[in-house]
């Protein structure tokens, strides 16, 4: 059914596997036969075709259009191809003439739409086009003010709209309308109409372009009322609504005391200027009012702030009611003395600074940043929330069960929230993981939803999503810190099937534990095995090694052996007790570390850095780890597998402790694609490989090469590094000392959403009328339990605040790092 539209679409909306057919260029428009076309065609995926006749010039304007759309619509899944029918072909979209003035859009096999060839007249009108008839139940269309109203009435107290007019299906404001749709159609009920005389219904001033409204229902709990409605003022492009959009998102009203120009908001990343209301004590409830009021009328224009004047030591004028601060970078913030909101208003609006947005891909341009990052994987889970997740291989919990499962089988708990983008993204992942392990595993795979059961969650300390631990009866639980991944996840439950330490209990049994013979039935076993030496004396250290070890369960295997006999394997790997032998199987090498600490956390942190390498391949899973020395990088850029003279140099340098004060590694472009863009960063163009640099990230962020006109021997390389050292090399670039922040702040989601309102933080995010929402949960009856544990219109409301502020505490610099 075509209302069906883009609900099944996006279950499995993905490149026709067309592939082996493709034209050299990624932007080409495939060339396929009848046969080879529909043998390609998957069920749930989409594509859009035309079918023209062999030789035919026909329509060659609308092919070069058609062309033209092959990459926008690859971005959102959608392949497109031309069939050349010939002539003994019996398809009925090659027997008529008819039919070859047309393009057909399918999903699978199954048509969806016929378009006339003559209403895509151009790239912009094809994409709007397959999107508007793949979002079918995302965007209504509608043509009378009755309809707007019904959609709105159903909407009050759940949801908010986003209203748009257009002049016409097809035009560049239609596509941007439908491709904010593509992102944010599930939190939004979009609609959409062509009727001029509806657009003069709502009250609109100005009806020569077109327009976007957001409709805020979610706050109106009385069905009389309407929606407050916020006019989007810059034109339609999709760069627009998304800031558009951010906005609406953002808080109405935060509240915060400290200087000013430290404060960081959305609005500030968005382009947007900021008004703080001063306010003290005596008249702070009044001010908070008149703040709201303001907020409300700045609404997609600027951020509203109430400054408290009495909790902070920044000077502010005595006789200043309200700031103003520019979206612009170190412009000072003014003080200004405004007594009438329309002036606030009138001031904000003559001096907002708003630089027109062109959206020419074609050119490479500098703008806000609007955080993408949150849409990208949104989208990608909006595109597969239809896909079927074999859910059953994972037991539900809820309030009632959470404690009783715990504590009385072994079980991986996954705590996610519905509402959270990579929480749903990664239930992929543990799902992948319970298919993997069916009948195959004692532990019990399980997983409970953070936005019904918040008491749950907050109990097991878990603050942010998603978050996987591992529960053992009489034992702590052990959280998982890996990559949310497939393989990462299996790999630390089934290391976990181990009680580590393990206690060894021979020298025979010892050696086979070193040589991996013991567990190599693991398919996921880890590449290092840590095995104690100590004395029968020696409990006080045993007891450390325990401890160490089981802070390190499901990274590594540990044993511990502690027989009158230790002293065989003491002397055969030459190290004194107590001491830590390290078994690599796969590499036939055993190294030996002794053990000189009285500290757990020393203890784990030996263990820990033990497992590293000397000379490791950096890939974008370990960087993190071998950044935390805070030492520079002894980097060496291979293309491919790393020239065997230049491992042997560098392990013999580490061997004699040259590099003590540098982290030796290399980085293979074919495995990690992104060096190649590092090493243009650097010199400017792509240099000859391979290439040895210095990198000094943490001090100073210069960038040393090795001389091309040397051979790298550990003379030449010892010489070059004290010549560094004593200043006498000149760095090829210097990286910026800026820091670099997250794009968007860590919010203790839990802790806001239960917070008591009595509460006054220092800075405290506010969302004024939009506190309402809070109203709903309180009005349900006490004895409706389903319904008073789920906190949708809360959570929702929490999850905007992760878009509004910027803690201090959550500000750690970082500076370097992300340029590397």
């Amino acid at each position: 059914m075509m209302s069906s539209g883009f609900s099944v679409f996006r279950a499995g909306v993905a490149l026709v596997l067309m592939c082996s057919f493709y034209k050299s260029t990624e932007d080409s428009l495939p060339e396929l036969t009848p046969q080879q076309y529909f043998s390609t065609l998957q069920p749930g995926k989409a594509s859009l075709v035309y079918f023209c006749q062999v030789g035919s010039l026909s329509n060659s304007v609308f092919l070069e259009e058609l062309k033209e759309a092959v990459k926008p619509l690859q971005d959102y899944g959608i392949s497109v191809a031309k069939v050349t029918c010939v002539e003994e072909e019996a398809s009925r979209y090659c027997g008529e003439e008819e039919g070859l003035m047309k393009a057909y859009l399918f999903r699978g096999n199954i048509l969806l739409r016929e378009f006339p060839t003559d209403i895509l007249f151009d790239v912009n009108a094809i994409i709007a086009h397959v999107l508007f008839a793949l979002l079918f139940n995302e965007v209504k269309y509608i043509t009378t003010l009755e309809d707007l109203h019904s959609i709105e009435n159903s909407l009050k107290g759940k949801s908010n709209m986003i209203f748009s007019y257009v002049e016409a299906i097809g035009t560049p404001e239609h596509r941007a309308v439908m491709e904010a749709a593509f992102v944010y159609g599930t939190s939004y009920q979009f609609a959409l109409t062509t009727e001029i005389a509806l657009l003069e219904n709502i009250g609109s001033e100005s009806i020569e372009h077109a327009h976007l409204y957001f409709f805020h229902c979610k706050l109106v709990l009385d069905l009389t009322e309407h929606c407050r409605r916020t006019l989007m003022e810059q034109p339609l492009t999709t760069l627009n609504i998304h800031v558009f959009v951010k906005t609406m998102n953002a808080p109405l009203l935060m509240e915060v005391a400290e200087d000013p120009q430290q404060v960081s908001t959305v609005h500030l990343q968005l382009g947007l200027p900021l008004v703080f209301i001063i306010s003290q004590r005596a008249t702070q409830e009044a001010d908070r009012r008149t703040a709201e009021w303001v907020a409300w009328h700045l609404l997609g224009k600027a951020g509203v702030l109430l400054l408290l004047r009495d909790s902070m030591d920044v000077n502010i004028p005595q006789h200043a009611n309200v700031a103003f601060r520019r979206a612009e970078k170190d412009v000072p913030v003014e003080f200004l003395v405004l007594n009438d909101v329309e002036l606030i208003i009138s001031h904000v609006k003559n001096n907002m600074h708003i630089e027109e947005i062109q959206e020419d891909e074609g050119e490479d341009m500098e703008g806000p940043d609007l955080a993408v990052e949150d849409d990208e994987v949104a989208g990608t889970v909006y595109r597969d929330r239809k896909k079927p997740l074999p859910l059953e291989l994972s037991v539900e919990l809820t309030e009632e069960t959470f404690n009783t499962t715990v504590m009385t089988s072994d079980s991986i708990v996954l705590f996610y929230a519905t509402w959270h983008a990579v929480s749903m993204a990664f239930l992929q992942s543990y799902i992948d993981v319970a298919i993997k392990l069916k009948g195959r595993s004692t532990i019990l795979l399980t997983r409970i939803n953070c936005a019904d059961w918040s008491d749950i969650c907050t109990k097991q300390n878990v603050t942010a999503f998603p978050v996987v631990k591992l529960y053992k009866e009489g034992e702590s639980p052990v959280s998982y810190a890996g990559m949310l991944a497939t393989k990462d996840l299996l790999k630390f439950i089934q290391l976990n099937k181990i009680s580590c330490p393990v206690n060894i209990a021979s020298i025979q049994e010892a050696e086979k534990y070193l040589r991996g013979e013991l567990y190599k039935d693991l398919p996921s076993s880890a590449s290092v095995s840590v095995l104690g030496l100590f004395s029968p004396a020696m409990a006080s250290a045993k007891e450390l090694f325990r401890e160490a070890g089981k802070q390190l369960r499901g990274s590594v295997i540990t044993g511990i052996y502690s027989e009158d006999d230790v002293w065989i394997l003491s002397n055969k790997y030459a190290t004194t007790l107590p001491a830590l032998l390290l078994a690599r199987p796969k590499e036939g090498r055993i190294e030996s570390v002794p053990l000189d600490t009285t500290l757990v956390q020393d203890m784990a942190q030996i263990l820990a850095n033990a497992l590293l390498e000397a000379f490791p391949e950096i890939t974008v899973e370990n960087l993190p780890t071998y950044l935390r020395f805070q030492r520079p990088l002894l980097l060496l850029f291979s293309g491919g597998s790393i020239n065997p003279q230049y491992r042997n140099t560098i392990l013999a340098l580490v061997r004699q402790k040259q590099l003590d004060s540098f982290t030796p590694c290399w980085l293979n472009l074919k495995n990690t694609p992104v060096g190649r863009g590092i090493l243009k960063a650097y010199f400017g163009r792509l240099p000859p490989l391979p290439q040895l640099l210095l990198v000094n990230l943490h001090s100073g962020g210069q960038v040393y090469a090795f001389p091309s006109s040397q051979s790298v021997t550990e003379q030449s390389l010892v010489l070059w590094l004290k010549h560094l050292q004593a200043g006498l090399e000149n760095p090829i670039t210097v990286l910026s000392a800026q820091e670099w922040k997250p794009p968007l702040p860590a919010f203790d989601f839990l802790n806001m959403m239960d917070a008591p309102t009595s509460q006054a933080p220092t800075k405290k995010v506010l969302e004024c009328q939009k506190e309402a929402e809070v109203q709903e949960s309180a009005e349900l009856q006490p004895g409706d339990r389903s319904t008073a544990r789920r906190e949708p219109v809360e959570m929702l409301r929490i999850k905007r605040w992760n878009t509004a502020n910027w803690p201090k505490d959550t500000q750690e610099p970082f500076h370097h790092d992300k340029e590397l």
